[in-house]
């Protein structure tokens, strides 16, 4: 018999810090012949940001969806604060999730498109227009909360994407992309409200190719690269050249890992 993993709320309704928010063991998913994510092993505690890195085409974006139950594994097995990706109902309600492209009604409004996410989260009314009321004016929407969405910019629709997935107040937020399409005054207040999240022990699984934003904002970061986890560690770990004692920007060794992981590739193949 699988024994069941252990869940993050005990039987008082309160949080057990001691379950991680993600855990993957053997996470699997293959396309036919192809090996998108390669038996992924994860444990990340609650309230951590986890910067996930990796080149275009890495799996990044694959793994995502499966911790969000968007996609079944192939193997191995998961869990959100304790509960198993199979009980989807219950990981949804610890989830908020951005991907790179917000899925938005472009006929709506901003402000029904949020209430309608929060009616679809169970959120009461009362409580959902105060806190769409307060995000809204957070990321400066509320003057264009009134105009469909289809008359949005990308980084418009990029911050509502963020509002929906907040609005339920997630235990474990994944974001792709966070600050794709946005200008720099908006990028730094995604950057500061994901800092302030993480601040008040919301777990962010955050994928970027902006390095700059994983440096400053990340605990971890796990690098993927073919599918596999090649590297993993605080930020100051991964710069620091164990060698030599030297240190590194986070893109040298960014580059120098996934580089190392292709010579290896080309080698194994060439046996």
């Amino acid at each position: 018999m699988t024994q069941r993993p252990p869940t993050a709320e005990t039987s008082d309704g309160s949080t057990d810090p001691t379950v991680p928010a993600i855990r993957a063991e053997g996470l699997t998913k293959r396309f036919g012949d192809a090996v998108a994510v390669d038996h992924l092993d994860l444990s990340i505690p609650q309230g951590h940001v986890y910067g996930f890195l990796g080149p275009n085409g890495a799996g990044k974006t694959t793994t995502m969806r499966m911790l969000t139950t968007l996609m079944p594994p192939t193997e191995g097995t998961a869990s959100i604060m304790g509960t198993p990706l199979t009980d989807r109902s219950a990981v949804t309600r610890h989830i908020g999730y951005l991907p790179e492209n917000a899925p938005v009604y472009e006929e709506l409004t901003g402000r029904e498109q949020l209430s309608y996410v929060a009616y679809l989260q169970d959120v009461p009314d009362d409580v959902a227009a105060d806190r769409i009321d307060e995000l809204l004016d957070r990321l400066d929407l509320t003057e264009d909360a009134h105009r469909p969405i289809s008359t949005y910019s990308k980084g418009m629709r990029q911050k509502i994407g963020l509002i929906q997935a907040l609005l339920h107040e997630p235990s474990v937020l994944f974001l792709d992309e966070p600050t794709s399409g946005l200008d720099p005054r908006a990028a730094r207040t995604v950057l500061d409200v994901i800092q302030e999240l993480s601040d008040d022990e919301t777990t962010v699984f955050l994928s970027t190719h902006i390095l700059s934003v994983v440096d400053e904002l990340a605990d971890t970061i796990g690098v993927l690269h073919e599918g596999r986890l090649v590297a993993e560690g605080a930020p100051s770990d991964l710069k620091h050249r164990a060698e030599t004692g030297e240190e590194r920007t986070l893109e040298q060794a960014f580059l120098e890992v996934t580089a190392d992981h292709s010579e290896e590739a080309t080698v194994e193949a060439g046996r």
